[in-house]
This record gives C-alpha cells, structure tokens and sequence, in this order.
C-alpha cells in the first residue's frame, strides 16, 4: 500500500473506530442456571468484579460449593460410580442443564465536529481516494452468539462467533473459542490453582480486554499496527508491514495459574504467527511483495502480576468478595504486572536477477511488544494504565548497482517502533450509573512515515515538525444500566486538531482538520 492510501486510511480510521465496537460479552446463560442477577459478576457488564474473576479462574463455576447454587441442574454423561472403574470405562462427564446460548446487539449514533471534511483537496490530485464523512450517523454494531460454561472435572469451554458491522448479509466470524482445563497442576501435586491449560482460539491474556472492553471505543494501543512500508520520498527508511496487534485474536495453546482476585497470575501462550500485511509501492520497491507467516516458527506471549489485597481485615483480604444489597463492592487493591510479547515477521520478496531467472528472497524480521500496567482500586473507584513499547528490525532490502530492479539481499535499518498506552479512571457513582474518564496516546514512526499524526502550531499557523508523530485522545464517558442487561452508554473523543503533510516534508495535503466525536449506543444480552 502507497504513502497516498495510507494517509487517506489513517485520517478516516482516527474517527471511524468507534463505529467498530468491540465484543463485550456478559453472559446471561450464567444467570439462567444460576438464578441470579448479572450484577453478581459484573460490576458495569462486561467489567468483572471480583467475584467474577474468581468465576472465571474456576472454569466458568463458583470458586467454592458449585453443586449447592447451581439451579438447573447438569445433565450428567454417564454414572459417578463410572470414576471408580475407569480406565476400563469412559470417564464421565456432564453438559449444561440447559443450552448455555446467549445474545448480545448494540447499535450507535454518532456526531462529528463540524470541520471533519477538511481534509478535503488542497491541491487537486495529491491526495487519492476523497472519503465525505457525515456530520450524524446511525450505525448497527455487532449481533453475537455466544456460549460458555463448564463439563465437569474442571474442563471449561467459551465459543462466540460474531455478524460484523454492515448490516444485513455480513459476514460471520468466529471470536474465542477454546477448551480449558482447570487445575491440572494437582495430577503433578502442584499447589492448587498454579497451572490450568487453554487450547484453541483466544484472547492473549492481557491486562485489560479489549474483546470484553466496556467503552464504547477501543484503546488505541492494543490495536496499533507496525505498518511504514517504503514509499517515493523514503525508499529505504522503514520497510515493516507488520499487521500484528495485541488485540488480534490468538491460535494455540496456553498455560496459567494463579488468580486474577489475590495474588501472583501467570500466563504463557505459544501461539501462531498473525502478521500479514499489504503490498508496498514506490521507489526501489521489488515487483511482488508478499507478507506471510512463518509456519515453522511460532510466536511467544508471557504475563505475570501480582495484585495486594490492601483491607484492613486480615480475614477478609484472600476471601472472594460478591455484590451486596446496594450494589458491586471489591476489596481495595493496588496490582501490578508485565507481558512480553515475541514473534516474527515474514517478508517474501519475489523478483528476477540480472540473468531473468526467478528469485525469492525471504526477510524474517525479529519483533516485540513490552509492557507494563497497574489497577487501584477503592470500593467503586477503579485508577489503571498500561504502557507498551513495539520495535521490528526493519530489514531494507539491497538493491545492486545499475539497471537491475530486485533486490540480492537485506540489511538492517533504524528500528520500527512505537510507544504509548493509556489511563482510564471508573468510578460507579451509584449501582446503576458509572463514570469514565480515558486519555490515549500512541506515538508511532508507521504513522511518521505516512504522514499522519502532525498538527498544527495554532499559534504561528504552521506545523509541528513532521519528524514527530503522535496521537492523543481525551474520552470522558458515562454508562446507565436500564436493567442488569440493558445498557446505554455515552462518549465523546476529543482529539488535537490535525493536518497531514506529505512524509517528511511541509507540503500539506489536507486542510487542519478535527475528529472529535460524540457516541451513543445502546446494547442488550439475553
């Protein structure tokens, strides 16, 4: 892809995410079988308490005495007695009493500043692909199918699949699903609790969720790409096309332990590559671009936190914590944790040398993720932040001397990298009503070399060196539970204002223009 899509791309996708909502399940099934609220789980669905975790981390069942509040009871696969005789028999298990299917829609309405289509032509022919954003707009969300629950000795299973945004006849795609087994560090007498296995297609166990978000929006780091291929001004500066976002969904296994309510919680995933890219243009550029993953390499995801339960009661600091008569209430906690992520990104540069005869030269670029996040917690205040810093190699291919236009071989360019995270206060004003207040920022030498992200100097009318790219977004917000599964929400994303210069020099192709935007949506679950 061209510096010139790029800077179309990236100017519409500033505004344009938040009409793209993320899949924030609660799960009413849970509910049904149960015989109780959402609120047990879930202090702003989809936001968990801490009951809720201790849910989760059991295998989708209460952390103690599931067989006394369980209301419908499992179907069982065969006798208990069956236990005592196996191997000689097939262990028994058990489904769901009832079908575990929830439902889930959202839908939006959207205001966006009055001078959003000023990045309109200053010069015509310099900017292709013209986009007219509306002042207002309704927009569905996503309709999601979704079950989970648990079949017995601790083995737990989650399937969503989910219609995207467009309307009637979109396309279907499948969100998590996973098999995981609960505990099974007891067979290798293991302290209870310290190595469960996942298996299938998940979420990477990041701090916060940005599959199960309550904003309307997502955070803007877990979704930044590693995208600058080499274009006509900068042929040989930054050649990553690195699609990987630690949002992106993950295929493979996983081992963890620990708990996410108290104490140490671990994860390390082993998981395919997902780094496809798009094909580059410009100057000194080989015929064929293709960006694959390594099939003989898989990528590497490590977390680790340690949450302090900081109540006064000794007696009550370990002890799982559920909502009250007026309402969620967790303990008052500060946690700290850190991932690492690893993987490779895969470059197949297909040409011909000076003899005509074919040739494919391969570039496999190292790449990384590492970060840091916190959460403090006092009663219906939650404070939390994450910081994450990205870096590729950048592999710029070498081209010879004289009239041949492929390239022999690779060296080592400036690292690609970009850093940024964000801050995110809650605070649930009363059981029902919860306030929000985000600021997001991602400076990125991709969104450099495609010239987005420069703004103006309001003071002396020019611009901001193009050498700095940054962007930054102030989301106050406010959410209303109508009933326990209903919601209406609010948001709205004020952003600097902006101008995007061609890469590296002072020529604007677009007039100064705002993104700020102001959200509304709606959403049920059944």
């Amino acid at each position: 892809m061209g510096t010139r899509s790029h800077l179309t791309v990236g100017a519409i996708c500033l505004f344009a995410l938040v009409l793209v909502s993320t899949n924030s399940f609660a799960i009413p099934a849970f509910s049904r079988q149960y015989g109780t609220s959402c609120s047990t789980c879930h202090v702003n669905f989809p936001k968990l308490n801490d009951f809720g975790k201790a849910f989760k981390d059991a295998g989708f069942k209460f952390p103690k005495d599931d067989e006394t509040f369980i209301k419908i009871p499992p179907v069982m696969l065969g006798a208990p007695a069956q236990k005592e005789m196996w191997p000689h028999t097939i262990f028994p298990g058990m489904i769901p009493g009832l079908p575990p299917v929830g439902l889930r829609f959202n839908t939006f309405f959207q205001v966006v500043s009055n001078n959003r289509n000023n990045f309109n032509l200053q010069s015509p022919g310099t900017l292709d692909g013209q986009q007219f954003i509306p002042r207002t707009d309704f927009q569905p969300g996503l309709f999601s199918i979704f079950m989970a629950g648990n079949f017995g000795s601790d083995i737990a299973f989650w399937v969503d699949d989910d219609l995207s945004v467009g309307g009637s006849a979109s396309d279907g795609g499948l969100g998590d699903g996973y098999l995981k087994f609960v505990n099974i560090g007891r067979f290798l007498k293991l302290p209870t609790d310290a190595l469960s296995l996942r298996v299938g297609q998940f979420e990477l166990d990041l701090p916060f969720s940005p599959a199960r978000s309550w904003n309307l929006s997502g955070w803007d780091i877990y979704d930044q790409a590693n995208i600058g291929s080499a274009n006509s001004l900068f042929p040989q500066q930054q050649n990553v096309n690195n699609g990987f976002a630690l949002s992106s969904a993950a295929q493979g296994v996983e081992f963890s332990g620990g708990h996410q309510y108290r104490g140490y919680h671990y994860s390390l995933a082993i998981v395919n590559q997902n780094t496809g890219g798009s094909a580059s243009g410009g100057n000194n550029v080989p015929p064929v671009v293709t960006y694959v993953s390594d099939s003989n390499f898989k990528d590497l995801y490590a977390r680790f936190a340690y949450r302090f339960n900081l109540e006064r009661d000794p007696a009550s600091r370990n002890e799982i914590q559920a909502a009250g008569a007026t309402g969620p209430r967790d303990h008052t906690y500060l946690n700290f944790g850190t991932l690492y992520f690893y993987g490779r990104s895969v470059q197949r540069f297909q040409g011909q040398d000076l003899a005509a005869n074919p040739v494919v030269l391969t570039a496999r670029e190292p790449f990384y993720r590492v970060g840091g996040d916190f959460s403090f917690n006092y009663r219906t205040f939650n404070l939390f932040g994450q910081y994450l810093y990205g870096r590729d190699q950048n592999l710029l291919p070498v081209f010879p001397a004289g009239i041949n236009p492929n390239p022999t071989g690779f060296a080592t360019g400036s690292p690609a990298h970009f850093s940024g995270g964000f801050l995110e206060a809650d605070y649930l004003v009363l059981p029902w009503m919860m306030t929000i207040m985000r600021w997001d920022r991602v400076s990125s030498t991709a969104d450099l070399f495609n010239g987005i992200g420069s703004t103006p100097d309001s003071d002396a009318g020019s611009f901001v060196s193009p050498l700095h790219s940054t962007r930054n977004r102030f989301t106050p917000g406010i959410q209303f539970l109508i009933h326990a599964n209903i919601k209406a929400s609010f948001e709205y994303q004020v952003r600097p204002q902006q101008i995007v210069y061609a890469a590296g020099t002072t020529q604007r192709l677009t007039n100064p223009f705002r993104t700020n935007s102001a959200v509304a949506g709606l959403e049920w679950v059944y």
